[in-house]
């Protein structure tokens, strides 16, 4: 079977919407080549990736690459896509060129040639994402892993607002709580909550895809016990509270649920999110005191930003 490779030339910015776009149009995963990548510092103690081919790189910016099947819709495949990232400009993201390229290849190339950019990584102070294909050892006794399978989900689990999320899950989640994770994607915020002690976690996702893409991991992982994985929009018909909400997605989607998310979190519990991008700080931070959350931290990795919000214990009422 012969497939597309679709190519899009843009910047980190906009490398969480655009991935969005190519999975909604069908692709099982996406293929990240940050020019970035290639001047960070990585302890190789860990186990990252620490020796990059320059040649797989761009020159400068973010190149996105997802694999489409080639069939009679792939042309209008391709235009729907070039449409919705046309689209997000509407939402201030800086798409850099945008430039689309597409390229065919066989069947057996494509199912083995991302894999040599995804290896063990270190993302926190506990937890390693490990991909399955991988031999991992622990380097730390307390060490927790994680195991993702990026060809069956919506990446690796180390994009920078995942490794916020997950670092802030580390200092909120204590054992027994109870979790609520918004927008779950591959499932892996869910999986971390359960690996930190949660007793019940409640992992939706609009999107079918995502709901089942989340119960394999996991399974994978061993902690389909205590996650919950189901279709739902947002929080729409969820009443019982949680002691933290987790949110990894679009700052324009955040800003509809804040007074929701408030009135779930129990009383001195906390709602984490991120996906939220560097001019869009203010007006997150802004809807989250209005609703009434005091906010505990502001964390920025690069060009995106995670906020731990607290219900005050005196607030609730």
């Amino acid at each position: 079977m012969k497939w597309s490779e679709i190519s899009i030339h843009t910047t980190q910015e906009a490398v969480e919407p655009i991935s969005n776009i190519l999975h909604e149009a069908g692709a099982s995963g996406v293929v990240i080549e940050d020019q970035m990548d290639l001047l960070k510092e990585r302890e190789s103690v860990y186990g990252e990736i620490y020796h990059l081919d320059p040649l797989d790189y761009p020159a400068e910016g973010v190149i996105i690459k997802a694999y489409l099947p080639m069939n009679s819709f792939l042309a209008e495949t391709v235009e729907g896509i070039t449409n919705s990232i046309e689209g997000l400009s509407q939402y201030g993201i800086n798409l850099g060129s945008k430039q689309l390229k597409t390229n065919e290849v066989n069947e057996e190339d494509w199912a083995t040639a991302w894999k040599k950019y995804y290896h063990p990584v270190k993302i926190s102070e506990k937890f390693t994402i490990v991909p399955t294909w991988e031999e991992y050892e622990p380097v730390h006794s307390d060490e927790l892993i994680i195991e993702l399978d990026p060809g069956m989900a919506f990446g690796t689990g180390t994009h920078p607002t995942t490794v916020l999320c997950i670092q802030a899950l580390e200092r909120t989640v204590k054992k027994g709580d109870k979790v609520i994770d918004i927008g779950t994607g591959s499932g892996v915020l869910s999986i971390a909550s359960a690996l930190l002690g949660a007793e019940a976690v409640r992992a939706m996702d609009l999107d079918p895809v995502a709901v089942e893409s989340a119960r394999q991991n996991t399974v994978l992982n061993k902690v389909n016990g205590k996650v919950e994985v189901f279709q739902n929009d947002l929080l729409s018909g969820i009443s019982e509270q949680a002691d933290v909400i987790v949110a990894n997605i679009l700052a324009e989607v955040i800003l509809k649920f804040t007074d929701e998310a408030y009135n779930l979190v129990k009383e001195g519990g906390w709602f984490i999110t991120s996906g939220i991008i560097l001019n869009k700080k203010n007006d997150v931070r802004d809807a989250l005191i209005k609703a009434g959350f005091e906010i505990s931290e502001t964390v920025v990795m690069e060009d995106w930003v995670a906020f731990i919000a607290r219900k005050s214990e005196q607030s609730a009422i």
